[in-house]
């Protein structure tokens, strides 16, 4: 199997399983205990029906967005993920080209492994940067006002991981940063020989965000110390309407799940919010984005801009979101086994596909423009 029988999401997923250690796999691939959120993600979107029309004359369709100020020539974007140089040695420089052709709106993580300045000074496309809360409040400061210096546009705070997950995968394999892992975990490294090849023979892997914070060498702190020792629990609404002020700009709260934290996020001054359960790597049981968007667009899309992530795997279910009313749609594995399976050309294919499915969808439904979707066009089961 290669890149060109790669036609959808599974095919992507099934090529980054044969081309990476199974520790690291399982690290894109798992989530927090039974994993029941994480494939309820997806479920979701099952029990929604899409209600086409026809006869509307749809030569010309148009996919693009705005999105807390940013103008995005699709309705969905890249996610900020983590540690993306551990699945292919381009990491963030592959997912921002891609997202430049397209078009659309990229993340930097905090937690990335090329720096947000790097990425900035390449692409002109919009780009958010995603951070933590951190113990350390002359840290947090500090990261914004880098942020700043660099020309990011979109501040990108995430709420829901003031501890790390229990991903049960990843204690099986020993999986961490710097690697601890078990012996099953070790040979899996072993019967994967290009991957290590690739990583050796590339620059040595790091977190720029975070370097001079974090010692990556031999006792190093790992990442799930990181969550368990760096980030502070004790993170209120306070703290979070201080930074909003503080960064007096285009202001995202990733991970709100219930419609009176959107309202609370309105209020403080948020400009966005992304309704997310993580991709169902924290809180296992927690509800699907996609079943609670109706009740926080209700609440608040008419103040602040609602984008979602978890499960979206189709261009059917980003017309579902839409038609709902979320303003667009975060990818995160949907462009992460692509990633791992062909660096830049794969997440460029994928991105590609998705352009394509939407365009074939927004037609199939007889509409021209995403502004023309709305819940007229779904039944719920």
């Amino acid at each position: 199997m290669n890149l060109r029988d790669c036609h959808n999401f599974h095919d992507f997923r099934r090529l980054a399983e044969r081309r990476l250690p199974g520790p690291i796999f399982n690290y894109i691939d798992g989530a927090a205990d039974d994993e029941v959120t994480y494939r309820r993600n997806t479920k979701a979107f099952e029990d929604c029906d899409l209600v086409p029309n026809v006869l509307r004359g749809v030569e010309q369709v148009d996919l693009s967005v705005e999105v807390m100020g940013q103008k995005l020539a699709l309705p969905v974007y890249c996610s900020p993920t983590a540690l993306q140089r551990l699945f292919h040695h381009q990491g963030e420089r592959a997912v921002a080209a891609a997202a430049a052709k397209y078009g659309t709106m990229f993340g930097v993580s905090s937690l990335g492994t090329v720096s947000l300045e790097e990425l900035r000074k390449a692409h002109d496309t919009p780009q958010v940067y995603q951070f933590y809360f951190h113990r350390d409040r002359g840290l947090n400061r500090a990261m914004m006002q880098r942020a700043k210096d660099a020309g990011v546009q979109v501040m990108m705070l995430t709420v829901d991981s003031i501890t790390g997950g229990n991903r049960e995968r990843d204690l099986r394999t020993g999986f961490s940063i710097p690697f601890r892992l078990t012996l099953a975990g070790m040979l899996q490294f072993a019967i994967k020989p290009r991957w290590g090849l690739e990583y050796i023979t590339h620059e040595r892997f790091k977190l720029p965000q975070l370097d001079e914070h974090i010692d990556m060498s031999g006792g190093a702190l790992s990442i799930g110390r990181y969550f368990t020792e760096m980030l502070d629990p004790s993170m209120n609404w306070d703290d979070v309407a201080e930074m909003v002020r503080s960064w007096n700009g285009q202001f995202c709260l990733k991970g709100i799940v219930s419609a009176d934290d959107a309202r609370r996020a309105a209020e403080i001054g948020c400009t966005g919010i992304v309704i997310s359960n993580h991709g169902g790597r924290q809180l296992d049981g927690s509800r699907a984005s996609f079943d609670q968007l109706a009740e926080i667009v209700d609440a608040v899309g008419d103040r602040i801009d609602v984008l979602m992530d978890g499960g979206v795997q189709r261009g059917s279910h980003v017309l579902k979101a839409l038609s709902v009313g979320a303003k667009a749609v975060g990818l995160g594995r949907y462009y992460l086994y692509p990633l791992a399976a062909a660096g830049q050309a794969g997440v460029e294919r994928a991105l590609g596909m998705m352009r394509t499915e939407i365009e074939r969808d927004m037609k199939l439904m007889g509409c021209t423009s995403v502004s023309q979707l709305s819940r007229d066009n779904l039944r719920f089961r």
